[in-house]
């Protein structure tokens, strides 16, 4: 696998996993209006990994599409973050996941746009437009339920301390964004945290949420090593196209 398919990878898997956990909640959501909101990100999830894991097959030059991407590739060849995959919880823990998750992507996405790739430039363009609605959209619902009620800021503390180690993996660099970086073409990841730490802090700060200690920091998902949780994600996700291969409607 070349540099470039793996870190094109990475970035589409991010999308395609965390569009399918946000359409979990199409017709659960507490309101209609969530219920559209959080249906309309997982869309503009979906577009960013449609486009990403397209040009990923066309690197690759293997005669694999999106769709071959998508549905045919076992948890071991998937190379998301583990933030992504893990479970929904509550519409807090889902709020605090889409946090962290759109801090990060917004200024990833903002730098990728100059990037010496110019394809993958272009698709970090329009999906930097995105990420600031996505962050803004979690803001204001992690300020709304973390100095909310008892209840609600007991909840959103707990989603808090609960997701937080997930997010050292986001930060890491290794070989592949270390050689891709130096050609101009990837970001560094380290670089990343700085601009995320001053926006989640300043969430968490408005919403009457304690930052965790750091501590345990789980990884492993940039090089296929995932939680259980990713299988029963693609199970859902790739159930019908394994079921009727070749399918078209």
């Amino acid at each position: 696998m070349t540099d470039l398919l793996d870190y094109v990878l990475r970035l589409g898997d991010d999308a395609l996993i965390a569009a399918q956990r946000l359409a979990e909640w199409s017709t659960r959501a507490p309101e209609m209006e969530e219920d559209i909101a959080l249906s309309n990100i997982a869309l503009d999830q979906l577009g960013v990994a449609r486009m990403l894991l397209t040009y990923a097959g066309e690197i690759e030059g293997a005669g694999r599409d999106e769709d071959a991407l998508a549905y045919l590739r076992g948890d071991q060849e998937f190379r998301n973050c583990l933030l992504v995959e893990t479970p929904n919880g509550d519409f807090g823990r889902t709020m605090v996941k889409l946090l962290f998750l759109s801090a990060y992507q917004l200024p990833l996405y903002e730098r990728l746009s100059e990037s010496a790739d110019p394809h993958l430039g272009a698709i970090a363009a329009k999906a930097r437009k995105e990420s600031a609605y996505h962050l803004d959209h979690a803001t204001q619902w992690t300020v709304r339920l973390g100095d909310g009620t008892d209840e609600s800021h007991r909840r959103m503390q707990a989603a808090v301390d609960e997701l937080w180690p997930y997010t050292h993996e986001l930060f890491e660099p290794d070989a592949v964004t270390d050689r891709l970086g130096g050609d101009g073409v990837a970001v560094d990841p380290a670089e990343l945290r700085a601009p995320w730490l001053a926006t989640v802090l300043a969430v968490l700060d408005r919403s009457t949420l304690d930052v965790p200690s750091d501590g345990w920091r789980p990884n492993g998902g940039r090089s296929g090593r995932h939680t259980e949780h990713l299988s029963y994600v693609l199970g859902e996700l790739q159930v019908l196209h394994r079921a009727h291969p070749g399918a078209q409607w």
